[in-house]
């Protein structure tokens, strides 16, 4: 597993490996409508704007991965469902912290992503509802532990 800067030939890959994701990590969050609004073609267009921001997470040749950062903020990081376990992530995780990222979010009630962060040094310092494809939603802020309490 290699990670690397985002290319634009990444996108579409990418953009699957997002909406599988949406859809194993999500499916008891989000209602149907929501997990099928995020669809391949959804997430192509999105990181085709995106796409300077975003780290590819790599094994044999093939994207199986990927994080996107904005001003210190880690927005996604997902790892194809087939994939997950084999370090991808955390390599993810620690190139994100390596450039600067400072906060996520995650859904309050996904239990095996917040599981995931904990157990790599991050801390939830807030909890809060917002609207998150068409409904409100409950969410958790994570800092590194390191950082808890900072601005």
């Amino acid at each position: 597993m290699r990670l690397r800067p985002a290319r634009p030939e990444d996108v579409p890959a990418l953009a699957r490996v997002a909406a599988r994701s949406y859809g194993h990590a999500f499916r008891a969050i989000l209602d149907a409508a929501a997990l099928e609004s995020r669809d391949s073609a959804y997430f192509a267009a999105l990181f085709a704007e995106k796409r300077s921001g975003m780290q590819v997470a790599e094994s044999e040749g093939k994207a199986v991965g990927f994080s996107l950062v904005t001003d210190g903020h880690i927005d996604m990081l997902f790892i194809d469902p087939a994939e997950a376990g084999r370090g991808g992530g955390t390599m993810l995780l620690r190139a994100a912290e390596a450039a600067g990222a400072r906060t996520l979010e995650a859904f309050r009630d996904n239990g095996p992503a917040r599981a995931f962060y904990e157990s790599r040094g991050w801390r939830a310092v807030e909890e809060y509802e917002r609207e998150f494809a068409g409904a409100l939603r409950a969410f958790v802020l994570y800092r590194p532990a390191a950082q808890e309490g900072s601005g």
